[in-house]
């Protein structure tokens, strides 16, 4: 089930992460206990306001973490843990992954009553 990140209105900053997993992957190699990790670690740093995550069956996915300001965003990318997980994602979980930073000015959407 997926849920959506509920964000203030506009203006805020998302993080928004691309990634392929590596081939082989056995689903038992420790990653989705990180990413847990993250996620709750993430929930704690000043200036966050929220996550929304999908993956595929062939491991591409994408996150996007929700922030304040940049501020809060660097900070985040600072924090010793993050940096911890960011080696391991590098040398055992992605085969490629991009990151793009982005302000968000509008944002809008619907749900059926």
């Amino acid at each position: 089930m997926s849920r959506f990140a509920d964000t203030p209105p506009p203006p805020y900053y998302v993080v928004s992460f691309s990634s392929q997993r590596t081939d082989g992957d056995d689903g038992d190699d420790g990653y989705g206990d990180m990413a847990d990790q993250m996620v709750a670690l993430a929930a704690q740093q000043p200036g966050y306001l929220g996550i929304e995550s999908a993956r595929d069956a062939e491991g591409f996915g994408i996150t996007n973490s929700y922030w304040a300001d940049e501020a809060s965003i660097i900070a985040w990318k600072r924090v010793a843990n993050h940096l911890a997980a960011q080696k391991l994602g590098r040398n055992k979980w992605y085969e490629r992954y991009i990151t793009r930073v982005a302000r968000v000015e509008r944002a809008y959407g619907f749900e059926k009553s």
